[in-house]
């Protein structure tokens, strides 16, 4: 496509990256207004106004007819909802085909239809429709793509018409590859999530639902590819103060900020902040917060008097100041994605310079994550070596690479209890937030640790490992 291209209508200069003619394509949309209906005038309103302001062909949403999809199957299962798998048989639109007069597209995609409970209130469904469009429109990549809306011919249900992730999401991610998720790719997680929820405040939107479960992608190996998704109870700040239902705290209570959970605070950017920390903890160790005990109200309690995942020791020190902060009682103390993104990312940079040319030993980061590598390595060797003896009087065919895969597989047991999907939380006479007895002191000791190793760190001689 050249650079000079026109539109074919009324002449436009076209975008070269996108060959989208706004005016031309508003007026096409409105003449179809009159082809189509959700049966709900607020719905075919939103869908509406999507189409008239679209400034892509990515932009634009459809009413689209459930009849219009294949192989429709549930695939997963959440608090509020149900998620299908289903091929859309027409696709999605790309740009004018000028020519034919009609839309072009990119035929028979898979897609993902999130089916709401029948007890959902209809406004908070619209409420997630409409922030999810304003966080894509404004930052694509940011969250998952949302194509449209269909209703479920037998409940009546409205459904959202998403992206498919076919890898699904972060927490069965780590789940089943975690011994395969080096800190490369660490780093790299931390580093686009806060960049991603960065970008979703600054449109002064918290998501109020932040955990694993609803971070998505196709193929979680690149994780720029990671994308934010249900936004069921996110809220724009300042929106519906006075309505009681705001007071309601909903969510998966391991990554409830205590503040929240006591009720001495909203739910503000602050407490999404919380959230990265215990999803930061995840990532590093690849355990889930509290997983063999019950998610009640004494986990509750506990949390607000300052009971906290225990980060291992070897984590380097860096990372775990970092998550200390996040997840710090004192909400001033916190700090914001702008600051972590700003952290990670110079970490991120060191790191990935010292893997490219081996020059950068004396980051601190790179010492430190040198240091967590050369333990987990030796005791991996230490494990093997005790137990290979086993594996010989077995007779085992797995040779000594595929049993030490086995032997570091993550294994831990789940109570019954601990819920990790989105609920209705009630709890009661839980107490104002604190910290827990030496979290402040050792914060400040990491941050007086840190500094000093930072101003001596190009002095020191790093040994290759």
């Amino acid at each position: 496509m050249s650079s000079d291209e026109m539109c074919p209508e009324c002449n436009q200069k076209l975008d070269k990256y996108s060959p989208w003619c706004k005016p031309c394509n508003s007026k096409h949309f409105q003449n179809d207004f009159n082809k189509w209906t959700s049966g709900n005038d607020k719905i075919d309103r939103f869908i509406q106004d999507a189409q008239l302001n679209a400034n892509h062909g990515w932009d634009v949403i459809e009413w689209i007819p459930y009849e219009r999809f294949k192989d429709v199957k549930q695939i997963g299962k959440g608090g509020f909802g149900t998620i299908h798998y289903a091929r859309w048989i027409d696709g999605l639109i790309n740009r004018r085909d000028y020519e034919n007069q009609q839309w072009e597209r990119y035929f028979d995609i898979e897609v993902a239809l999130k089916k709401f409970d029948c007890f959902v209130n209809f406004n908070d469904v619209l409420n997630e429709m409409e922030i999810h469009l304003k966080t894509w429109t404004k930052y694509n990549y940011t969250t998952i793509r949302f194509y449209g809306i269909t209703q479920d011919p037998e409940t009546h249900s409205y459904m959202m018409v998403l992206y498919y992730a076919a890898d699904g999401n972060l927490r069965e991610y780590l789940k089943n590859n975690f011994n395969n998720v080096n800190w490369k790719q660490k780093l790299s997680n931390l580093y686009f999530l806060s960049y991603k929820l960065m970008h979703i405040h600054e449109l002064d939107i918290v998501h109020r639902d932040f955990h694993p479960g609803n971070i998505l992608s196709y193929n979680f190996k690149h994780p720029s590819y990671m994308q934010i998704s249900d936004f069921g109870f996110s809220k724009l700040i300042g929106a519906n103060l006075n309505n009681p239902e705001e007071k309601n705290i909903v969510g998966v209570l391991p990554y409830i900020a205590p503040e929240v959970l006591s009720g001495n605070s909203e739910y503000t950017k602050a407490a999404d902040i919380y959230s990265f920390g215990i999803i930061a903890y995840e990532i590093i160790t690849g355990f889930p917060p509290y997983p063999d005990i019950p998610h009640d109200n004494d986990l509750a309690l506990k949390i607000c008097n300052g009971l906290r995942p225990k980060i291992s020791f070897r984590t380097p020190k860096l990372i775990t100041r970092m998550i200390m902060r996040c997840w710090d009682a004192r909400v001033k103390h916190r700090p914001t994605f702008e600051e972590l993104f700003d952290e990670l990312l110079k970490y991120w940079k060191d790191y990935y310079k010292y893997l490219e040319d081996r020059k950068n030993k004396d980051s601190e980061i790179v010492i430190q994550i040198k240091k967590a590598e050369k333990f987990s390595a030796n005791q991996n060797e230490s494990i093997w070596k005790n137990i290979s003896h086993i594996f010989y009087w077995k007779k085992e065919s797995t040779n000594k690479k595929n049993s030490e895969t086995a032997i570091t597989t993550l294994n831990y047991q789940t109570h019954p209890q601990a819920i990790y999907t989105s609920r209705l939380l009630n709890f009661s006479k839980l107490p104002k937030p604190k910290n827990g007895e030496n979290f402040e002191k050792e914060l400040e000791e990491l941050t007086k640790s840190t500094s000093v190793s930072s101003a001596v760190a190009s002095k020191l001689y790093v040994p290759d490992f």
